[in-house]
């Protein structure tokens, strides 16, 4: 980019190409981000790694143990994906998302060696990207979360000390398959020689397949409710952790939501690993119970479950696919049972958009469907056809999803609940909204 131009506008230069090459869709392979990289002198090797894969979950788990590691003093990277609102939230260093700037010269080092024979997508330029940045910023351990699958997701191109399968629930049939067995055969893919394998994984089908990866890379594998577990604490809003090696007790969970006991769980089980090999090297490090607790206190996941107004009360959540709606539904019928709700929901087209307005539509006590600036968004018009089926409420349609919003608190009083879910990238948009009006 030219030297002339100002700061801003190289930025907004940088993420318009960037975007463009969303155009190129998904390629499932590794010799275009492995050749990236080799022209970078692979950056991903300078620092340790921990690489985690999954239905849902992955990003908490990744928030996690980022926070426990820098806590612990070391500089850390947090490779996460999709963004909300702003490209850079990607690409975090000790809690912090990397400049303009930062990611001006990042692009510019990457696409001056994307000289393979296919252009590279938007993720793999985003993967190498995060990479590069990690290396030049002199972190000590970078947290990677997988964007899709794991076996060829670009991401998997690193060799980690510790890799974490969060869980599994079908999705994009279309590139990871249609049965657990094969989603587990994917996922399993970042499991590497030597590095102990901690998951979350309950089914039987998927854990054999998990199981088999593991022990063909001689990797020690630790498995929720059976090597480690937690549970809540009687008449308190803190969990107590009963670990590999160690018993946590009053650990408060800054996440809201029971599946967050889950996501804490595998991020504390993956940090047991990571500091018990740490402390044989050097007995300094030690993962006591102040460190746990005050690192897990700190972490933020936006977008999960996350109040952003109080009055009325106001909660984004993704609950992007089958799970995630579960999840959402039990918050929502335990947590705001006793407030008039109002559901602000936008759906893609690779979603089981019936079965998750079969759970979500019957919390509401009125119902807003819009849709996400993508061209992969479900017409509010199918949603309604189907949310019908479920809804004993109001349903209407605005398709701006900030004009939704807007109505949304229009009608609702002081007391009431709005939540704005189905997609990150509904989401994303009103949450933009929020941390404007902030």
């Amino acid at each position: 980019m030219k030297n002339s131009i100002s700061s801003s506008q190289a930025y907004q230069e940088c993420l318009d190409r960037i975007y463009r090459l969303g155009r190129f869709g998904i390629k499932l392979e590794l010799d275009t981000i492995a050749g990236i990289l080799g022209l970078l002198n692979n950056p991903q090797k300078n620092y340790r790694i921990v690489h985690v894969a999954g239905t849902n979950g992955k990003g908490s788990v990744a928030t996690y143990i980022a926070s426990v590691l820098r806590h612990a003093g070391f500089r850390t990277g947090l490779y996460t994906s999709p963004h909300l609102v702003s490209f850079n939230e990607r690409i975090s260093i000790n809690g912090n998302p990397v400049s303009n700037d930062e990611v001006v010269n990042a692009y510019n080092a990457v696409n001056a060696v994307d000289l393979g024979k296919r252009k590279a997508t938007f993720f793999e330029i985003a993967t190498a990207m995060g990479f590069y940045l990690f290396s030049q910023k002199n972190v000590d351990w970078a947290v990677i979360e997988t964007g899709m699958g794991g076996r060829f997701d670009a991401t998997n191109i690193v060799s980690p000390q510790v890799s974490i399968i969060t869980n599994l629930s079908i999705e994009h049939t279309d590139y990871l398959g249609s049965t657990i067995k094969a989603l587990a055969k994917e996922k399993s893919g970042i499991i590497k020689p030597g590095a102990p394998v901690v998951t979350g994984v309950s089914q039987a089908s998927g854990l054999e397949v998990i199981k088999a990866a593991a022990q063909k890379n001689a990797c020690d594998l630790y498995i929720y409710k059976k090597d480690f577990s937690a549970r809540k604490d009687k008449g308190r809003s803190t969990i107590t952790f009963k670990g590999i090696s160690h018993t946590f007790a009053g650990i408060a969970n800054p996440l809201k939501g029971n599946h967050q006991k889950h996501n804490l769980s595998l991020a504390l089980a993956a940090c047991e690993l990571i500091f018990d090999a740490l402390q044989k090297k050097n007995p300094k490090y030690c993962l006591d119970e102040a460190l746990v607790k005050k690192a897990t206190a700190s972490a933020k996941w936006p977008g999960r479950l996350e109040q952003v107004m109080e009055s009325p009360l106001v909660i984004l959540d993704g609950a992007h696919n089958l799970d995630a709606a579960k999840a959402l539904s039990e918050y929502l019928m335990t947590e705001l049972k006793d407030r008039s709700l109002t559901l602000v929901l936008g759906i893609l087209d690779d979603k089981p958009y019936e079965k998750m307005l079969k759970l979500l539509a019957p919390c509401a006590d009125r119902i807003i469907l819009t849709k996400a600036a993508i061209d992969r968004s479900i017409d509010p018009s199918v949603l309604k056809q189907a949310a019908l089926k479920f809804a004993s409420c109001p349903v209407t349609i605005i398709d701006d999803v900030k004009s939704a919003v807007d109505h949304a608190l229009e009608i609702s009083d002081k007391n009431d609940a709005v939540c704005v879910a189905g997609s990150l990238y509904v989401v994303g948009e009103a949450k933009e909204k929020f941390d404007i009006t902030t």
